[in-house]
This record gives C-alpha cells, structure tokens and sequence, in this order.
C-alpha cells in the first residue's frame, strides 16, 4: 500500500527514543510515545523547551540526532526525500500565526496547495474550498484579504488551508496564541468537533491550560530536555509529579524557574518556606463535539480514572 492509498482516517505516530540537539545545545532527549490514531493529544512545557522544534521533527523538516518516527509502515527519519514528499502528504499543519500569504484573499490560500499539489480542476478545486471553508465557518469571507479579517478568522483560514489535502494527522503549533479566551474557547470546539468529522489523529502543542484540561484524549509533557509524562487525560490531570502539579496551576512554587530548571538550594530555599504546591484542580468536564454523539464507540470515558483508583468530579465523564 502505497502512502497515497492509505485509508483516508487517523493514522497512529510511534516515537521512538528521538534525540535532537542544535550544536552543543540540547534540546530534548530519548522521547518516546505514541500518538494514538484518530486521537486528540495535548504537548505541554514551559517555553523554550522545544515543542515546535519536535513538531517540525515530525513531519520530517528537521532530522533528529537520534531515534525514530514510525508512521504508516515507515520510519520517517530514514526516508528518502521523494518517499518523504510523499508521506508528508499525510499531514495538515496549523501555524501559530496561520501562515497566510498576506497578498492572497481567503479563497486562493486555502486553494494554495491544491493547485500546487494535486491536477484536479478548478470546478474541482472550488467545491474541496467551500466545503472546507464551510467546516471552520468561513463561508462568505472568501474575497477577503488576511489583513481585513480578525485573528480568530486568520487561524481558521489556516486551518482550512491544512485539511484541503484530506490528511490523516493534523498538527497544531499554539493555536491559541494571539487569540482571547472567548475566541479560544470557540476554536477548541472547533477542534473537537473536526476530530469527530474528521477522524484524523490530533497533536496540539499549547501553552493554554483550559485547551490543555478540556480538549485532548492524551496529554504529554516536555520539560528539562526530556518527556516528563504521557499518557491518558486523566493521568496527567491528576498527577502528583511536582513539575505537573507547578505547570497545571501556574504557579512559582516548584521545579520550573524563569529560565530553566531551578538548582537545588532553590527548591531547598522554597521548600524552607513552608509554601506547599496547592493539589490540582478538580478534573474538568472534556469537551464533546457539538452534535453530542460518541466521539469514539470502543472508547470508554473515565475508564483510566476507574482502573487508578481516581475518583472523577460528577458528571465528568457522562
């Protein structure tokens, strides 16, 4: 099977022990995990840990120093450039700034990589355009120029623009960033609501703990050159690893400093103090798409809390 004939719905992404580093310096070491197909999965850490670094790693725009990138049959990072060109077909990508050709109205950038790509016609063209301009409700702003429209309309241009190649993994790098809390709240609804139309694997890297607590299937979390935690929602939201409990409260107590980790007589300084890192937010009800039906059949909501001994807040998991 080729990777053009790959069936069009969420594909799994298998890290293996990837390494990557820029000279001397580090950025992350030996992280593995597993992007589970047709998920919603969540990248966290603080800045400058190299999530869009590890982003960019996996659609194969930069080669790691080490470790592996399965994705349908292949790793990634040994493929040649024709067999990558060709994978990367599997991929959609949101840009934080939504990446759009600031001279070009709507209509043409979402129509941008059809015609760059693809031998389809423009009566063709137009019809994958206004459905996917449709989707993200972006219909009757085609004439538009980037420029004349808000930033919340600006990234779901952008996102238009990533689903027109009908991927099967869609890669979002801080969607939130420069958008209000309203706004945000109406992109991560959309977000949901397009993994269930879509069925297409979901990775998101956010700073944005509300997206983080109520959007993802899988969260993960970078932090001090490594993958502190991935797994289930629900594992990391009710996690007792300090720099979890710090990140997911924001706060100053706790391993995580301005810059980087803190040394040793810093914590032992806070720890002097008395100041004890608060426990984590009850978890919070997860998002369902807006029709309300069963994202997943074969998933079972709550069941990681169940099998942990966690208890979840009433009504979280209905």
């Amino acid at each position: 099977m080729g990777y053009a004939d790959y069936p069009n719905m969420g594909v799994e992404v298998r890290v293996e022990g990837l390494t990557k580093s820029f000279g001397h310096v580090n950025v992350w070491s030996d992280v593995s995990l597993t992007l589970p197909a047709g998920e919603i999965s969540v990248l966290l850490g603080p800045s400058g840990t190299g999530k869009s670094v590890f982003l960019k790693t996996l659609v194969g725009l930069l080669r790691p120093d080490r470790g592996s990138v399965w994705i349908a049959q292949s790793d990634l990072t040994k493929l040649k450039e024709r067999d990558l060109y060709e994978i990367r077909k599997l991929f959609g990508v949101l840009f934080q700034d939504g990446a759009l050709f600031g001279s070009m109205n709507i209509y043409d950038n979402v129509a941008f990589p059809l015609r760059e790509h693809t031998r389809k016609s423009e009566t063709q063209i137009k019809g994958i355009v206004s459905e996917k301009l449709d989707m993200v409700g972006l219909i009757g702003a085609e004439s538009k120029l980037p420029g004349e429209i808000s930033g919340g309309m600006r990234k779901r241009a952008g996102l238009a623009r990533a689903l027109v190649l009908e991927p099967q993994i869609v890669l979002f790098d801080e969607p939130d960033s420069g958008l209000d809390p309203v706004r945000t709240a109406y992109l991560n609804q959309l977000i949901v609501d397009l993994n269930q139309q879509l069925d297409a694997t979901f990775l998101i890297v956010t700073h944005d703990i509300n997206t983080a607590r109520t959007v993802p299937d899988n969260i993960g979390l970078i932090y001090h050159g490594h993958l502190a935690m991935f797994g289930p929602r629900e594992m990391l939201l009710s996690s007792k690893e300090p720099v979890v409990r710090q990140f997911l409260n924001a706060q100053r107590i706790g391993p995580i400093g301005m810059t980087e980790e803190k040394d040793a007589d810093s914590l032992a300084a806070e720890a002097a103090t008395g100041v004890r890192l608060p426990p984590l937010p009850a978890i919070p009800l997860q998002l369902r798409p807006s029709d309300f039906r069963a994202r997943r059949a074969e998933r079972v909501p709550g069941q990681w809390c169940r099998e942990n001994g966690v208890t979840p807040p009433e009504g979280s998991f209905q």
